[in-house]
């Protein structure tokens, strides 16, 4: 009696619960494809292509800590550009008069900051007084944000959109093959001796040798080649500021290159037990792939516990089999 009741209990609680998924999944699209919208509008306006926009704001979306789960554009462009140097009014003549940069979207009259299509429409006439080209994208972001990582990091990210020609990209893989043996648990923060003491950046997934090794998401190689402490290692940003590190490989899939667009489940190479000194240094330790993640908040990046995720894209791969 008392199996057949947490049967019940578990099964009402699905019906109670899966209702609600279905219906923040549903929100969360239709917020993207209104976004989507709103990009290829101003990009009909100002001829500044829909996924270096999209790009912008989306860079924009991952450093800024107090957007609204719904907010629907994000990028935010200093009052003294927006408006001039001892102004504050949205006065289009004003604001010409003072030499800013807000612009009105909207056809209101208007250059309102807090308005989403005058903030696109502002931001791809800052990009389009620089030219049209990629190098004059480069340059425009490159005046407007002042850090290489921005400048690299945006142009990657619209380089992804424009390969999948949409922004709403939410798959995810494991990092290892899940058709091979592996394990793993929660290392992240332990202490490691090589080079000095350290924290570990990452989880380690002990798999056997040539056991393949997965891009975990949509983003661009940003790195491969011999590290002192990773050994043969590839890195890859995403679409979120998120810089993931595959380390200790055995080797990298052919034609792997630096600045390849990746997706969920692209081979990068295989699991090793390379590194702890000079380059093909190997078997000083177990195979396992080290897999570490880094944020980036347009100031500093740093690690943080990838275990969690790993938890979820690994209930996520085998959901797909």
């Amino acid at each position: 009696m008392a199996k057949k009741l947490v049967i019940f209990l578990l099964f009402l609680l699905i019906i109670i619960l899966l209702p609600n998924t279905v219906l923040a999944e549903d929100k969360e699209k239709s917020l993207y494809e209104e976004r989507l919208a709103l990009y290829k509008k101003t990009a009909a306006l100002t001829e500044i292509p829909w996924y270096y926009i999209a790009a912008v704001d989306q860079y924009e979306r991952q450093i800024h800590k107090d957007l609204e789960p719904d907010q629907l554009i994000s990028i935010r462009i200093p009052p003294e550009y927006w408006f001039g140097v001892g102004n504050a009014s949205t006065d289009i003549k004003s604001i010409e008069f003072f030499n800013g940069i807000g612009k009105d979207g909207n056809g209101d009259k208007k250059a309102d900051p807090e308005n989403g299509e005058d903030v696109l429409f502002t931001m791809a006439s800052y990009i389009k007084s620089f030219g049209h080209s990629e190098e004059d994208f480069k340059i425009a972001l490159w005046n407007y944000y002042k850090r290489d990582l921005t400048v690299q990091t945006i142009k990657n990210t619209a380089r992804v959109f424009k390969k999948f020609k949409a922004i709403y990209l939410t798959d995810r893989d494991f990092p290892v093959a899940i058709n091979y043996n592996y394990s793993y648990r929660n290392t992240w923060g332990d202490r490691r001796g090589f080079g000095g003491n350290r924290i570990h950046e990452g989880t380690d997934i002990f798999a056997g040798y040539g056991t393949p090794v997965h891009s975990t998401t949509y983003g661009v190689v940003e790195l491969k080649g011999w590290n002192l402490y990773g050994g043969w290692r590839v890195g890859i940003r995403d679409i979120f500021n998120i810089y993931h590190y595959y380390a200790h490989l055995s080797g990298f899939e052919e034609g792997l290159k630096v600045g390849q667009i990746v997706k969920p489940g692209d081979v990068l190479g295989s699991v090793g037990s390379t590194g702890y000194g000079p380059p093909g240094t190997s078997g000083k330790f177990p195979p396992h792939l080290h897999y570490g993640m880094y944020k980036d908040n347009g100031y500093s990046e740093w690690s943080f516990d990838p275990y969690p995720y790993l938890r979820k894209w690994e209930r996520m791969a085998r959901n797909k089999r």
